[in-house]
């Protein structure tokens, strides 16, 4: 469905996601335009015009969203470490609405945003927060307590405003952590093998960039029109422990709507995979030797 986008702009391009972004647009067929800043700028970013600046800049985004079918905004602080509280969320959330209210006026009718878990308030909580149940869903009561959590919380209630405003359908995915087999993705398994405590709040949830990227093109043509905010993540943790074991040692308090088997993720991703397929390919093989490297 995506080969009928003519030309797409993609904001944080320079960053790891925007760039596998670019490549399976290429792979597909769809032209186009990247939007990043300075110093993201290198390497070349491989896309047929190529803007660069900050996607709070109004002339600039008009300027980029000008002639194209469909918006992948991915450009944002991606902690709470990366600034102070106010630049975290004002920059966040200013460059999330100045990109789909532009986008709106140019007339563009479709747009996926890059959310977060965290903005289930979990991961970057000051003090521990756990969910009130598991598998979490888009449902799950929020307990935001940082300003990235808030920014990305906010950036949802600004794509349903746009979408009721606008008539611009928006995707708003909560990703995991996302990583690469070249060194985000065994770094973080080590980690959780040896310690699988630091993995509580993200629930030990993972995705491969290939299939974060291969979402935000499925994203931009759901099944139906609207504002939705979708869960994603791989089928299986990137802890080498049953789940429920995990579970068990660290949220042993916290109602379990169903049983996990064997490495199950504990998130509910049946709106994605309803709204536009979500089938992720590429699972990090957790396997003994994590085992053997925690206990060595």
């Amino acid at each position: 469905m995506v080969a009928v986008l003519k030309r797409v702009l993609v904001t944080g391009a320079g960053g790891r996601l925007g760039r596998h972004v670019l490549a399976a647009c290429a792979d597909a067929g769809i032209a186009t335009k990247a939007l990043a800043l300075d110093h993201d700028a290198t390497p070349a970013i491989e896309a047929d015009e190529v803007f660069i600046g900050d996607a709070r800049d109004v002339l600039l985004v008009r300027n980029a969203v000008a002639d194209v079918g469909a918006v992948i905004h991915l450009a944002a602080i991606p902690s709470p470490a990366g600034g102070t509280a106010e630049e975290v969320f004002g920059g966040n959330t200013a460059a999330t609405f100045t990109v789909l209210e532009q986008a709106a006026s140019a007339g563009v009718r479709r747009a996926v945003i890059a959310g977060s878990h965290a903005a289930t308030g979990m991961p970057f909580a000051p003090t521990k927060r756990v969910p009130a149940y598991l598998p979490i869903d888009e449902q799950l009561p929020l307990q935001v307590e940082d300003p990235y959590a808030l920014s990305k919380h906010v950036d949802e209630l600004t794509a349903a405003m746009m979408w009721w405003r606008h008539n611009l359908s928006v995707v708003a995915v909560r990703f995991p952590f996302l990583g690469d087999v070249g060194e985000r993705l065994p770094r973080r398994a080590q980690q959780f093998a040896i310690d699988p405590a630091s993995g509580t709040a993200d629930l030990w949830g993972y995705l491969d960039y290939r299939d974060a990227a291969a979402v935000c093109l499925a994203a931009l043509t759901p099944r139906r029109p609207g504002c939705h905010v979708v869960t994603v993540a791989a089928p299986t943790t990137l802890a080498p422990y049953p789940t429920e074991q995990l579970l068990d040692a660290f949220l042993p308090h916290v109602p379990r709507r169903v049983p996990f088997a064997d490495r199950t993720a504990p998130f509910d991703v049946s709106r994605a995979r309803e709204l536009f397929g979500f089938d992720p390919r590429y699972i990090w093989p957790v396997d003994a030797r994590d085992l053997d490297q925690a206990s060595a």
